[in-house]
């Protein structure tokens, strides 16, 4: 059977100046699957999401995203595409101007033939599937927890049923009890809409309980790509440190 790969990315070099963060690095995201990236400190994990979705310019290498290069596209071209992605970045990124529904509506107003009722109804439906309460439409940034950030932040990521949802860092700084919801609910996410997901993190109770496969980023590139189980075979130190260290061996004696 042979997989779609929904991002590819070929001999990427990104860098400011003159440090150098990736040279060739290669990556995939299988359709339908969550891929969790992780690295030491200085990788460039987030930096490699931002770059895929055009926030950053590469100096080398191709993105392609669902079958096209990204820096190849029209203007026009490139905005349809981007509308096919939502992005969860770590801190949430909303606007603290604006209540919960109204952070949601942004995306939507880009869809031309919605009146104002229907965007409304729309954003309340997004914030619902982020597991958020519908009194948590009106509040303000300011008035959130973390964790309440971070799901009106994913709500907005899905207000235009994106294909693809990029996920910064989704349970930095959440207690264990809350990491562990909003895990579940990545991975219905993903079940019920069909999502494919490009997941940073360092969280290895995430990647027990999300990832179908995990990058590692080392040294400029992806140094390895697999399974859970896969990670634990891996013959590099760090790679051996991050999977089989007291973290780890306490993931998996939960998991277990």
């Amino acid at each position: 059977m042979v997989t779609e790969n929904v991002i590819e990315v070929r001999g990427l070099r990104t860098q400011f100046g003159s440090h150098v963060v990736h040279d060739g690095l290669d990556i995939d995201l299988r359709r339908g699957e969550i891929l969790g990236v992780v690295g030491g400190s200085g990788t460039g994990k987030s930096v490699l999401l931002r770059t895929i979705v055009g926030l950053n310019s590469p100096a080398a290498g191709t993105v392609r995203v669902l079958g096209q290069d990204v820096s190849q596209l029209a203007p026009l071209a490139r905005e349809a595409l981007e509308r096919r992605w939502g992005v969860m970045f770590q801190d949430g990124a909303l606007f603290s101007a604006l209540t919960v529904r109204e952070n949601v509506e942004v995306p939507l107003r880009s869809v031309p033939g919605l009146t104002p009722a229907q965007r409304q109804s729309l954003a309340e439906l997004k914030v619902s599937m982020a597991g958020l309460p519908w009194s948590a439409n009106g509040k303000y940034p300011s008035d959130l927890s973390g964790g309440m950030k971070k799901r009106a932040g994913l709500a907005r990521a899905l207000a235009l049923d994106p294909e693809i949802v990029f996920l910064d860092e989704p349970t930095a700084g959440l207690d264990p009890i809350g990491a562990s919801a909003f895990d579940r609910l990545i991975v219905g996410l993903r079940d019920a809409l069909n999502l494919s997901v490009f997941l940073v993190t360092h969280d290895l109770d995430t990647l027990h309980a999300c990832c179908d496969r995990v990058a590692v980023l080392a040294r400029g590139r992806v140094l390895t790509t697999g399974t859970m189980a896969q990670m634990l075979d891996v013959d590099d130190p760090w790679v051996h440190e991050y999977f089989h260290g007291p973290r780890a061996r306490a993931a998996t004696a939960l998991k277990e």
